[in-house]
């Protein structure tokens, strides 16, 4: 066993750029999906979430009390092209690309090469996953374990 397997925490691949966090928050590859949650720019209290599945390139956009985004009429619309902006400096055009399943040329624009359609996508589950991430930045500093990230046992199982 690995000293990192005997560990409660994972390293954090930290992101290739600096992210503008007060538009996109939370980005993530998941699920089939790139997905995420995308502040409004038109009020402080909304924000939208948006995912572009994985080969098909269908895409969702909606607002955090599960309205439609008005932004889609036949293409991504803002909130989608911020997420896909914020996700390329995250984890980088390469490994986005291959995650979505799209050849990006020399020079291309990821967005460009995605040829979905609008979908209604399940969100609750991408918004609970940022709320649990802004729970934990809420947390103090601490270098001892968190009991409710305890989730494998202390010793290895017996086969």
């Amino acid at each position: 066993m690995t000293d990192w397997e005997r560990r409660s925490v994972v390293r954090v691949v930290p992101p290739l750029r600096p992210r503008k966090l007060a538009k996109v928050p939370f980005v993530e590859l998941a699920e089939g999906r790139l997905q995420g949650v995308v502040s409004s720019g038109s009020d402080i209290a909304r924000v939208y979430v948006s995912s572009i599945a994985a080969g098909t390139h269908t895409y969702s956009c909606g607002t955090n009390n599960n309205r439609p985004c008005g932004g889609l009429s036949g293409a991504p619309c803002k909130h989608l092209q911020a997420l896909v902006t914020e996700a390329v400096l995250q984890y980088g055009l390469d490994r986005v690309a291959r995650y979505l399943r799209v050849d990006v040329g020399e020079g291309e624009d990821l967005l460009s090469r995605l040829d979905g359609a609008p979908e209604r996508a399940p969100a609750a589950g991408v918004f609970s996953r940022f709320l649990r991430h802004l729970a934990y930045l809420e947390l103090p500093d601490t270098t001892e374990p968190i009991a409710e990230l305890q989730w494998f046992p202390a010793t290895r199982a017996v086969r």
